[in-house]
């Protein structure tokens, strides 16, 4: 398999597992030309105003070391960027960038009784940050304290419900 979808797949599969844990209902358009690779949906209301609320995802993977102090320094492209920006769009929408090994038995461990996914993936929303002279890509700081859980899957379904993104 090429190694970009590889990485692709098994970033939705950790996001899959967390989404299925927090009981969200995953869901993709058959063609990403809007910036969403995945959109998570609740059944209900959440005590907010909204009923059935959505969160939407622009999933990036790297093998690189993009550790710098307390961020990640990711080079997001123009459009991704604009997308994600916007202030006007239904659904929140959140960047979330998962840092993996080039070793793909690094990725994972399984016994008979358990499967480990290693390595982290953070999240940030990039609603009404400013536009950009830069015409290809933007390096955005995916602070490190934002690490992509169950719980923040039910935090920002929640914050939906209410009309608001984290």
């Amino acid at each position: 398999m090429d190694p970009e979808i590889q990485k692709e797949q098994f970033q939705r599969a950790f996001v899959g597992a967390l989404a299925a844990h927090a009981g969200l209902n995953p869901g993709q358009d058959v063609v990403d030309d809007d910036s969403v690779d995945l959109r998570l949906k609740a059944r209900g209301i959440l005590g907010g105003v909204i009923r059935n609320p959505q969160i939407e995802f622009q999933l990036k993977c790297t093998f690189r070391d993009l550790v710098s102090g307390d961020s990640l320094a990711y080079p997001l492209g123009i459009k991704n960027y604009d997308d994600l920006r916007s202030e006007d769009l239904l659904s929140p929408r959140y960047l979330a960038v998962m840092v993996i090994p080039r070793d793909v038995g690094k990725w994972l461990d399984h016994s008979d009784d358990c499967m480990t996914l290693f390595h982290e993936c953070y999240w940030m929303s990039l609603r009404g940050y400013p536009q950009s002279t830069n015409r290809t890509s933007v390096t955005v700081h995916v602070p490190l304290k934002n690490r992509l859980r169950t719980c923040t899957l039910e935090e920002m379904i929640k914050a939906a419900s209410r009309s608001e993104s984290l």
